[in-house]
């Protein structure tokens, strides 16, 4: 298979497929471990798109894998040093090559713990209502895509493909977890944002300036 062929789902023998997300293929590698596959499937508000973009899954993997070494100080993650095409057979490693990790099995909570830094999205709906998100007031006047005074947390269900997720409260998400996992995935959700951000703004502001003559500007193209 082509590195630059989309790949909208894949199709390996050599495991068992156990499900299909909105853009992961999931398969059971053994009793301790999965193997996930990230496809160029698009998924927007929460319905998957007809057409695949060409290398997102490998643009994906690559930023998982960062993110994944850069912050498992804060938190330990399921990722495993396990080269996925060894796993596979071989006419099948070009489907995962590049796009797949080897993770441990591990029980999902029912929830999405999203951390939110900007207002917007569903929250700025949110806020226009009723000047809160997932219940937590906000200073009057915010405008919408605006830097929150300080990030905040809001989780929401973890819906099924073809439904959408849904803001909760946090009183909700710990009957559904219960109080001490709730607190500490909240707890651990910010200092994972905080910590990105952080990190985001330091390499955005190594970044050269741009300089107002175009001769002194690199160019590209777009076809």
């Amino acid at each position: 298979m082509s590195a630059t062929q989309p790949i909208h789902e894949t199709s390996l023998k050599s495991l068992e497929l156990l499900h299909r997300g909105k853009v992961r293929d999931l398969y059971a590698v053994d009793a301790e471990r999965l193997l996930i596959v990230q496809t160029d499937r698009l998924s927007a508000f929460d319905v998957i798109l007809p057409t695949p973009v060409p290398g997102k899954g490998r643009v994906l993997t690559e930023m998982s894998n960062f993110w994944f070494r850069k912050l498992r100080h804060v938190i330990p993650n399921h990722l495993l040093d396990v080269a996925p095409e060894t796993l596979v057979a071989a006419a099948e490693r070009g489907q995962v090559q590049g796009r797949a990790f080897v993770v441990r099995r591990l029980q999902p909570l029912p929830i999405e713990a999203i951390v939110r830094g900007y207002i917007a999205g569903s929250g700025w709906k949110d806020y226009q209502k009723t000047q809160m998100i997932c219940g937590i007031p906000l200073p009057a006047g915010l405008k919408e895509a605006q830097q929150l005074p300080q990030p905040i947390f809001t989780p929401s269900t973890k819906a099924a493909i073809g439904t959408h997720d849904e803001n909760i409260p946090f009183s909700e998400m710990e009957k559904l977890i219960g109080k001490a996992v709730a607190g500490q995935v909240r707890d651990e959700a910010i200092q994972l944002y905080s910590e990105a951000a952080a990190y985001a703004a330091s390499a955005a502001s190594s970044l050269p300036t741009p300089s107002s003559s175009s001769a002194a500007m690199p160019t590209a193209s777009c076809t």
